[in-house]
């Protein structure tokens, strides 16, 4: 019998996410993403068809490689305008009582105090169902409108992420004793003095001497997301992370990250199975095979090259517009998103074009989608659970939300009938649902003291 998938919805507070220019369907509603009621519909869909989360995906700057300007993703609506995903987070956990949230949030741009404080808010509003997908981001313009003239190099970025993580571990897991806060009205003492003490970190980073501001929360550190794929993300993701999320690769390329990061997760004292793998997907489905393929078509008639190629150029870190679409790209020098250009290396060879780049982007993207039937969606989805290991998937939208509410409706219920997908959601906590505890285990090094 398969193993039990797990699923994420895989959004962003914008209009255009990642397969561009399908927010020009007619029947696509992300231009709504102002609208408070469209989040809150889309969290009860999600929970309705047993997701076990909503992925929200951030950046803070604009996609300004391509051309030299951010005019093109302007047009495109190329992840721009783009709204804060953590306000979402609790008019979406007031509607819902299961759906769990990951939200994507910079560590180079966030204040780890005040933002340690932030996440525990987020756990308490919702019950413990937040996740943080730790990134230290790609882009320049966000640098710049920090206040930086640019980015750190990619390897420094994680290193100072060590240290961030280092100092938020210690507010959320030391600085409050889990039996601090009595709440005794009779005696007049809400939190016990003894039992609350100061963080001291002094580092190469960040200075901070203080308690943590609010009293723990239900999974006192939010689950960990993380989604480097470079040998030095790989490394960070061993030690840090909970849930990995890859991009799509072949078979033999996502089931060598995974086995990777295990096996460095072990070198590192952990357990194997601390770590749950999301990989990306796209899906287009229908009734039929032919339904589904109809369904596609229609909406790749729907998809901006122009729109494709910003996003492209944005995460590989070069100015594809510089370049004749048969000429070779050189892409060697990249600070950006450093894993997107090894598997471009490896899928096209090192002499890949932006015309071999747009004919893997049929629906805007560089991954490739997954079109059939019911049957056919899940048996793909199964295999590549047996072939790579990973876990489950971060599925993004295409046309919304009816890609979420086809894939509840038709695929949901193919893979119940395989033993593949839960047939109610579990009670607790976002880490009891993936892990079967509301805690850190022990050998993480968030359990460690300073």
């Amino acid at each position: 019998m398969p193993r039990e998938i797990l699923l994420n919805a895989f959004d962003m507070n914008c209009v255009g996410h990642i397969q561009q220019g399908l927010w020009t369907h007619p029947r696509d509603q992300s231009t709504r993403y102002l609208d408070l009621d469209y989040w809150t519909g889309l969290a009860r869909t999600l929970e309705d068809a047993l997701f076990d989360g909503i992925f929200l995906a951030d950046v803070v700057g604009v996609y300004d490689v391509y051309g030299g300007s951010a005019d093109a993703a302007l047009r495109g609506a190329v992840q721009v305008p783009v709204n804060d995903p953590m306000m979402l987070i609790p008019a979406m956990a007031a509607a819902t009582r299961h759906l769990g949230f990951g939200v994507t949030a910079n560590l180079l741009y966030e204040a780890p105090f005040l933002f340690a404080r932030r996440l525990s808010t987020l756990d308490h509003l919702t019950r413990g169902r937040v996740g943080w997908n730790i990134v230290t981001g790609y882009l320049d313009s966000a640098a710049r409108a920090a206040g930086f003239a640019q980015q750190p190099a990619h390897d420094d970025r994680y290193d100072l992420a060590d240290e961030y993580m280092a100092l938020v571990y210690q507010l959320w897991e030391h600085s409050w004793d889990d039996d601090a806060v009595r709440a005794d009205r009779v005696a007049g003492v809400y939190a016990d003095p003894a039992k609350v003490r100061a963080v001291h970190h002094h580092g190469k980073q960040y200075r901070v001497d203080a308690m943590h501001l609010s009293e723990p929360s239900p999974q006192r550190t939010p689950v960990l997301y993380q989604a480097g794929s470079s040998p030095r993300g790989r490394r960070f993701a061993a030690q840090h992370a909970e849930c990995v999320f890859l991009n799509g690769q072949s078979v033999a390329g996502v089931k060598a990250i995974v086995d990777d990061i295990r096996a460095l997760a072990v070198a590192a004292g952990r357990q194997a199975d601390d770590i749950r793998f999301f990989l990306g997907a796209t899906v287009v489905t229908g009734a039929t095979e032919a339904e589904a393929r109809d369904k596609f078509d229609e909406y790749r008639a729907h998809v901006s090259s122009e729109a494709a190629l910003v996003h492209a150029a944005a995460s590989l870190g070069v100015d594809l517009a510089r370049f004749d679409l048969d000429a070779p790209v050189d892409a060697s020098a990249s600070q950006a998103i450093t894993s997107n250009v090894q598997a471009l290396n490896l899928s096209q060879g090192p002499q890949w074009t932006q015309r071999k780049l747009l004919e893997q982007m049929v629906l805007g993207s560089r991954q490739p989608p997954i079109v059939g039937s019911a049957a056919q969606v899940a048996d793909a989805l199964i295999r590549w659970t047996e072939d790579t290991g990973v876990d489950g998937f971060n599925l993004s939208r295409t046309v919304a939300p009816e890609c979420f509410v086809d894939f509840g409706r038709l695929v949901v219920p193919e893979l119940q009938a395989r033993g593949a997908f839960k047939t109610a959601h579990r009670a607790g906590t976002l880490r009891d649902k993936l892990f079967g505890r509301a805690r850190l285990p022990g050998s993480h090094p968030a359990r460690a003291r300073g």
